[in-house]
């Protein structure tokens, strides 16, 4: 614990009792939304960002000392584990640089070293090694080696060559040097293939050569998708002549003799053949790694600001989904989210009805008074965007629509949660209130949807799976545990994110619902099968309950706390000083309060801002999803011209904005500020509203539009 306490202190920034008490309260089953959000006393106030980057930081570090141990255990058994040899292996920062001192001692699979070695040509090795023999010595001395499988001296010097070769290859501080230097300075080139595509996505990607310390994650990840489709090849070329010359300068040996040429001859055999090939594989691993980092990251923070889009409250909304053969499909969800009713139109071609179209939707909006339109934003979008424009310009319709992605919602509208939240419904019409869901309220629809369909970020599907996936429901319960869930009217997906409850205690939690009508309390989910203490524990501060008997079971004040807010309940709490009232308090009332560790300045801040706003969304701070009546038409734009949109996707590289065309505008990184900027992700957000963007570039053959913000 001592030695994970010392490397924890040293990769993070927090003090060892804050580290201390964070790997207690984790060991004992204790969530990140929870620790952050109920126990800040215990981690000096640490955010659920910094409290998952110290997780992953421990859990590396774990298995570091994990492999230090097995490592060591191993040598003893194979070799002799020297005082040096500890020290290298306890002074290892990284599994990299572990696995560089083990590969000596590894069982080794068959190869042109261990043939060598397994006919007794180590000794000879040895002495070419050591190179003080002149190169006829040394012939002379290889003929006493010609036995079994070693027909001639030349055999036997190739066969001590290779081993010599593998050792060169295999030496921890040669490996580390080189590929340090190759980090910093190899080049990652890439060419055209027989199978390239010249009018293809990787046309501007064939023929490049760039520093392997300076490609952009996003553009190797790009290069990378090109190898996979059999457009692309690759190399990772560095300095071999310089590499030869530091051989030459400190692998022989100052006094050798003539042999020093077949020594020279082993090691570059081995630096060609065994260690560029290995040291490649690593620094593509490396590269694939940080790219898989980066990538997933802006996956993250995509993912985190669709989902925190504010709901559309006291709306009736109409969700459309468009296309053009099979008709838009139209669903009407009322202010709560609930279904109220479907139809289908056909607007656009074949049959471009506009009439008895026109007329169903002025019905819809006249009978369920239809204050926003949700457009999906995928075939036959772009013409029905101009129907609703149209109704509005001609018959005076006034229903305001906006675009929203509609990636996932046939992946929904297919699954087994669909069917049983809309059994009797078309497939077709459960896309089209997904798509409704979206702008009503865009958690608890989304969270229904795998993350990886939602469309946003960048090459989704060639990063580690696993990691995404962590990350994408790492964010998700973060955000659903920051909003807080309403007991009564969330789905299973929506409940199995709330801290200590994953998807069989959301259904047992749904089925006791159905059963005994909806919670009253929060105390009642203890009630739930399967649903404990320590669940409860973690879950508790998350659920809310509308109109419940006690009013601050829809705040997030966690019941532990419950006495203590009974008690500031009769005080103006704009006056309130928590370090005053926590020195008055302690000790005189901790048993009658229940006061503990967990309950300090920061806490009971959090419990006052509870109080004086009961039931706040903290989504109703951000700006809200915008609605437009008209639609913007490319034949009429020109370079120069001033427009507005929303932001739909962020990349390393860009922001795609809808605009009102067929296809999303993009903002390279270049044109975003004329201050520098690292990433689009700081001064870009998902669904923020761009009220003036200039228009500098127009392809009207392919439908593609450039913009800027920098003026």
């Amino acid at each position: 614990m001592q030695n994970l306490l010392t490397i924890l202190s040293k990769k993070t920034k927090l003090k060892k009792e804050y580290i201390r008490n964070i790997l207690t309260l984790l060991n004992e089953g204790s969530t990140i939304p929870f620790i952050a959000r109920y126990r800040k006393e215990m981690t000096g106030g640490a955010s659920d960002e910094i409290l998952r980057e110290f997780e992953t930081i421990y859990l590396s570090s774990k298995k570091l000392l994990e492999r230090k141990d097995e490592i060591s255990r191993l040598i003893k058994e194979r070799a002799n584990l020297s005082e040096s040899l500890k020290k290298s292996i306890q002074e290892a920062q990284t599994l990299r640089v572990l696995e560089d001192i083990y590969r000596p001692f590894k069982e080794k699979k068959t190869s042109r070293a261990t043939i060598a070695m397994a006919c007794g040509l180590t000794p000879l090795a040895n002495t070419l090694q050591n190179a003080k023999l002149t190169k006829q010595e040394l012939i002379a001395h290889a003929k006493n080696f010609i036995k079994g499988k070693i027909k001639s001296y030349e055999e036997a010097i190739k066969g001590a060559q290779d081993i010599l070769a593998e050792r060169y290859a295999e030496q921890p501080r040669e490996r580390e040097a080189l590929r340090n230097s190759m980090l910093r300075f190899a080049l990652l080139e890439s060419k055209k293939t027989k199978n390239f595509n010249e009018n293809g996505a990787f046309k501007n990607l064939a023929g490049k050569s760039e520093k392997v310390a300076y490609i952009p994650s996003y553009r190797y990840l790009a290069i990378m998708r090109g190898v996979k489709e059999k457009e692309l090849s690759v190399k990772i070329t560095t300095d071999i002549k310089r590499i030869e010359e530091n051989i030459k300068k400190y692998k022989i040996p100052h006094n050798a003799s003539s042999s020093k040429e077949l020594l020279f001859e082993a090691y570059k055999n081995g630096l060609k053949r065994l260690l560029l090939p290995s040291l490649e594989r690593e620094i593509h691993s490396e590269l694939k790694e940080k790219a898989d980092i980066s990538a997933i990251n802006v996956f993250g923070k995509n993912l985190e600001q669709l989902l925190m889009t504010p709901p559309v409250t006291k709306k009736v909304i109409l969700g459309v989904d468009p296309a053009f053969v099979s008709g838009c499909k139209l669903a009407v969800l009322d202010e709560n989210g609930n279904y109220l009713e479907s139809a289908v139109i056909y607007p656009t071609e074949p049959k471009k009805d506009y009439e008895n179209s026109k007329n169903k939707v002025l019905e819809l909006s006249k009978k369920y008074n239809i204050s926003g339109v949700a457009i999906g934003n995928g075939t036959a979008s772009r013409e029905t965007q101009e129907f609703f424009a149209r109704l509005n310009r001609d018959d005076n319709a006034n229903l305001n629509y906006t675009v929203v992605s509609e990636a996932g919602a046939s992946v929904y509208s297919a699954s087994k949660l669909a069917q049983d939240e809309y059994p009797n419904l078309d497939v077709t019409i459960r896309g089209a209130i997904s798509i409704a869901g979206r702008v009503r309220d865009p958690m608890a629809t989304l969270v229904k949807i795998d993350p990886k369909s939602l469309g946003i970020g960048q090459y989704q599907h060639d990063v580690n799976q696993k990691l995404l996936e962590k990350k994408l429901d790492d964010v998700t319960c973060d955000l659903v545990n920051r909003v807080g869930v309403d007991i009564n009217s969330a789905s299973v997906s929506l409940l199995s994110h709330v801290a200590g409850i994953g998807v069989k205690i959301a259904q047992n939690i749904i089925d006791y619902r159905q059963t005994n009508g909806n919670f009253t309390t929060k105390s009642q989910l203890l009630k739930v099968k399967g649903l404990g203490k320590k669940a409860y524990e973690q879950a508790a501060g998350f659920i809310r309950i509308k109109n419940p008997k006690n009013r601050l079971d829809d705040t997030g004040i966690h019941p532990e706390s419950y006495l203590i807010a009974k008690k500031l309940d009769g005080l103006d709490l704009n006056e309130v000083n928590p370090h005053a009232i926590l020195k008055d308090w302690h000790p005189k009332s901790i048993s009658s309060l229940s006061l503990t560790e967990h309950v300090g300045v920061e806490t009971l801040q959090d419990i006052i801002k509870e109080l004086q706003k009961p039931g706040f969304d903290i989504r109703e701070e951000l700006p809200a999803i915008p609605f437009k009546k008209e639609i913007t038409d490319i034949k009429k734009l020109q370079e120069g011209d001033f427009i507005s949109g929303i932001v739909r996707n962020i990349t390393d590289f860009g922001a795609f904005v809808d605009i009102g065309l067929k296809n999303d505008g993009m903002i390279h990184i270049s044109k975003m500020s004329e201050k520098r900027i690292s990433h689009p992700l700081e001064i870009l957000s998902i669904n923020q509203y761009l009220p003036q963007i200039e228009v500098i570039g127009i392809d009207k053959e392919k439908g593609k539009v450039s913009l800027s913000l920098n003026q």
